[in-house]
């Protein structure tokens, strides 16, 4: 071995890539895997609902392009099968005939498109019928006796008459494969990634003076005005904004402190958003908040002096279980006080008329 080892390898040995750890899925992990893919194409379906299991007729996940309330709503099916090996058509010839069956009695309308998904994808002969829909069409006929007739319902469905017309005339051209690593590829943008993957956190921006919008936002003004108001507290003037301590410079220079700070803890929430599951960041925050929160609750002379021993008892609070400890900075820590105050959560001040 020619390389240094990290602590990470020791522990949990060597990283398996996405396209081997989906062959260790189990069906329901694979079709879940399958829906977090499909949440992520909302510009092309309006909705995405996941049936899989007994009484699905054939429908694993649907991804529907219209409005599933009406008669003729427009669909794809993503039919999600986990097996050892590469699918073969004796396994999914039923998975045809269900198809064209509930179709024929109109339980639901024939799909604009019907996907196979495997983790080890389709072998040969699979992906041969599925280029050619006239030798697709001749081999689901030829097999339909062994592998449909007795396996759609507990009644065998015959092959005759309107029936076989309509198997017959059934538009094969729906049918079709994609491939896993495309899959994964598109999932990377799902925040459930890194939990089904690993890998680590993407890079996190650096923000700069620079980065910091010169008007306060109206979103900001909850935290300003108890700013404005501890501040005036502290010095025992009743200051009404923030061009009232423009020539004070230990609350200026405090402001812009602390609106960094909250710009940081913005930053990390929606880098949270898009990076991880929901809830990771709410519970970082969580983790804050209960670290300062007798502080908040004590009677303080100074609402100013309130804040800054928030500030500072916020900057030491370890955090050694949430994936976020390893992109935070201690600006996101004494900044999440102010975006508590922003949500909602906490006041420094309890006269906040603004």
């Amino acid at each position: 071995m020619n390389n240094y080892k990290t602590s990470h390898q020791i522990i949990y040995g060597q990283r398996i890539l996405p396209i081997k750890r989906v062959e260790s899925f189990n069906p329901d992990e694979w079709e879940e895997f399958i829906e977090e893919w499909l949440d992520l194409k909302k510009s092309t379906y309006v909705d995405v609902e996941r049936l899989g299991g007994a009484g699905d007729k054939g429908r694993d996940v649907i991804a529907y392009s219209s409005d599933k309330k009406t008669d003729n709503y427009s669909w794809d099916c993503f039919q999600c099968k986990h097996y050892d090996n590469a699918l073969k058509p004796t396994q999914v010839y039923v998975e045809f005939g269900k198809i064209i069956y509930y179709s024929y009695l109109e339980e639901y309308p024939v799909p604009n498109n019907y996907y196979f998904i495997a983790p080890k994808g389709c072998g040969t002969s699979l992906s041969m019928l599925l280029q050619n829909k006239s030798l697709l069409k001749n081999k689901l006929i030829e097999n339909w006796d062994i592998y449909c007739k007795d396996k759609i319902t507990t009644i065998p469905i015959i092959l005759t008459g309107e029936f076989l017309k309509y198997v017959e005339d059934f538009n094969y051209e729906i049918f079709s494969k994609i491939h896993t690593k495309d899959i994964i590829k598109e999932h990377r943008n799902h925040p459930n990634h890194l939990i089904r993957f690993g890998g680590g956190l993407p890079e996190r921006k650096k923000i700069t003076e620079k980065d910091i919008p010169n008007k306060i936002d109206n979103s900001e003004s909850r935290y300003v005005n108890q700013l404005v108001l501890a501040y005036g507290s502290d010095c025992g003037e009743s200051f009404q904004s923030l061009s009232d301590i423009e020539t004070k410079p230990i609350y200026s220079n405090h402001f812009a402190r602390a609106r960094m700070s909250f710009h940081h803890a913005e930053q990390l929430r929606n880098f949270s958003r898009d990076s991880l599951p929901v809830g990771t960041f709410a519970d970082f925050q969580n983790e804050i908040l209960q670290g300062i929160i007798d502080i908040v609750e004590e009677e303080y002379e100074s609402g100013f002096e309130k804040v800054k021993d928030a500030e500072k008892e916020a900057r030491k609070i370890v955090i050694s279980s949430n994936p976020l400890k390893d992109v935070s900075v201690i600006n996101d820590r004494s900044g999440i006080c102010h975006q508590l105050v922003n949500d909602g959560e906490i006041k420094w001040i309890d006269k906040d008329d603004k």
